[in-house]
Formats: structure tokens, sequence, C-alpha cells
């Protein structure tokens, strides 16, 4: 089981983002504020849940929260200062919205650009340790898989109702095919040559 906290003193903030390596789309990141006797037997990396689980978690991971917040980067501001960069902007991004202030963050991942006045801790594979970062990648992970399947009904050869805009062989097919639409990350290798 994951556990409920790093810092007990601290009002803490788990931190995480999801579309980092999309082709298309923004990237999403998610901060949660959990009480700390929180505890729950099947939270865990979103990557690592089914849909139908991820549903049910997210509407407790809401319910129960002290806060919570869902930030993104679109992908005109990725191309222009870079995805590392812009994943540490969406995690500052969605901290800026809880409307309780987080005393400690905790980061998925093993960089950070600081947020100002807030003391920070990288946890490397982070929502498979602790219960926020969990909570935080589930909500991130919702909230982007949503909005890209919407925006997919606006593109549907790309697929991103089930690749999400990853660079799926579907997806890098349609790009050869159809060429590129405004969601697109043109900075980043879309076909491989």
């Amino acid at each position: 089981m994951l556990k409920s906290y790093y810092n007990f003193e601290a009002i803490e903030a788990g931190l995480d983002e999801v579309g980092r390596g999309c082709l298309a789309g923004p990237v999403v990141a998610a901060a949660v504020i959990l009480p700390k006797d929180y505890t729950h037997v099947f939270l865990n990396d979103s990557k690592q849940l089914s849909k139908l689980q991820r549903d049910i978690l997210e509407k407790e991971i809401i319910r129960e929260s002290v806060a919570w917040a869902v930030a993104e980067v679109d992908n005109i501001e990725i191309d222009k200062i870079n995805i590392l960069k812009a994943s540490f902007l969406a995690m500052h991004r969605a901290v800026d919205k809880l409307h309780t202030r987080p005393e400690h963050l905790l980061v998925d991942g093993n960089r950070f650009t600081p947020y100002p006045m807030i003391p920070h801790t990288c946890i490397i594979k982070g929502d498979t340790h602790y219960l926020s970062i969990a909570a935080a990648s589930v909500l991130a992970k919702n909230y982007r898989d949503q909005l890209m399947a919407d925006l997919g009904t606006q593109f549907p050869h790309y697929g991103w109702d089930s690749n999400v805009g990853y660079p799926t062989i579907h997806h890098r097919r349609a790009i050869l095919e159809h060429g590129t639409c405004s969601y697109h990350r043109m900075s980043f290798k879309l076909l491989k040559l």
C-alpha cells in the first residue's frame, strides 16, 4: 500500500503530469492535497489502473481531498519552451489553482523547477510510493484522456480516442497521410524516417 505522506508536519501536495511523450495535445498536470489519515488499497500509478478503476478513483479523490487542481500547457507553449519546462509549468499552474496553499510539494520524477516559497521533494516513480502523487496522476490522466478524445472527434483519422496523442504506428501513419493539425507539437519528431 502507498504511503499517506512524506512530511507529517506540512500540508503536502502531490504533483504529477501526463502527456510528456505525446506528439499532439497539451501536457497536463494535477496537484492533490489528501488528508494525513487518507489510505487506499487500490490507488496507484494511473498507468497501472484500468479506465473503470480510474473513473471510480477520480470521484473518490475529488470527494476526499483537501484540495485538488488540474492545469495544462498547450502544444504551442510546448513548442516555444520545450516539453520539460512545459511539464514543470503545468505543475506550477496546478499548484496556483489550489484553494489551500501547500507547505511542501511531492513531485513525481527526478527534477523540478522550484515553486516560489514552497519547498519540494522529487520522488522517482513517486506515483508508486505516495498516495497524493498517485491521486494527481489519476486526475491528470483522466482529464487529458477525455480532452484528447474530445479533440479526436474533430480529427478522427489520428485515433486520439485510443492513442491520446502518443506516437503509435496508427497516429504516425495518419500524420503521413493527412498531415499535421493545429494540436500537433511541431518541435517533436512526428515521423520516423
